[in-house]
């Protein structure tokens, strides 16, 4: 039996007007134009305990409050927020913190590597998301892919070259529910080009076009799911790299 098309995640509204419009319920800030979108909270922590990052914002959610902070890096303003984990999440909290002023943007975070070759820690930049998620598809009409912000891709791969940083550009793949990576998606997936898989890519990637600003994201690998026994490697534990990272992201970010 074929499948209907009358599907409700494939109908799109290119209407840019909805009932909440994220301007209107959101105040304006002076937030910084640039705005480092950071996955790791220990990294977080240390900024506001070593590099007096101060809370200039907060988001609220059923889970609690999400502050956006802000932090001087040599003299230039530099705004920073954890995105939660999952695309619907994500995508609010980068919509607020687009309402309050912010307008390039890096991502920093850990992906799950659909290759094992790929090391702990490597770094990968996404040039594009296959949409495997349900939120990008409230942003732009049905595609299989999104693509990173070319601005924003080019600016880090200027300071990963500069800083002598290996690294690979790929496709990655946002999926809602990593429970459900199964062998034949995975196989499917790196047919398409991809060697990561995460959960936000494509939403941020998507939200981004449609609010009109830069968004790119560096990620790092992290646990083996690429179709035999889910190795986890110990990817929470890189502590330096992760920080690292970040520096990276701020340094890029800083550059748009």
């Amino acid at each position: 039996m074929p499948m209907s098309r009358n599907l409700p995640i494939l109908e799109f509204d290119n209407s840019r007007r909805a009932i909440i419009e994220p301007r209107k319920a959101i105040k304006p800030i002076d937030a910084p134009e640039h705005c480092v979108v950071c996955f790791f909270a220990e990294v977080i922590n240390k900024l506001a305990q070593e590099h007096k990052a101060k809370v200039i914002a907060r988001q609220k959610s059923a889970m609690g409050t999400h502050p956006l902070f802000e932090l001087d890096v040599e003299g230039k303003r530099l705004a920073v927020f954890h995105p939660g984990v999952g695309a619907p999440l994500a995508a609010a909290l980068l919509e607020e913190v687009i309402a309050r002023g912010c307008r390039k943007f890096i991502a920093c975070g850990a992906a799950g590597v659909l290759d094992r070759d790929i090391a702990v820690g490597h770094v990968i930049v996404p040039v594009a998301a296959v949409r495997d998620e349900g939120t990008s598809y409230h942003y732009l009409a049905a595609a299989h892919e999104v693509r990173a912000s070319a601005k924003g891709v080019a600016a880090i791969k200027r300071v990963l070259r500069k800083h002598s940083v290996d690294y690979i550009v790929s496709k990655t793949w946002t999926t809602d529910a990593f429970y459900r990576e199964t062998p034949a998606k995975v196989k499917r997936r790196r047919a398409e080009g991809c060697l990561t898989v995460e959960m936000e890519a494509a939403a941020f990637f998507a939200v981004a076009k449609f609010r009109r600003v830069v968004f790119a994201q560096m990620l790092c690998g992290g646990d083996d799911v690429s179709g035999g026994p889910w190795d986890t490697r110990g990817w929470y534990k890189q502590g330096s790299v992760r920080e690292n990272l970040f520096w990276l992201a701020a340094e890029a970010c800083l550059s748009l």
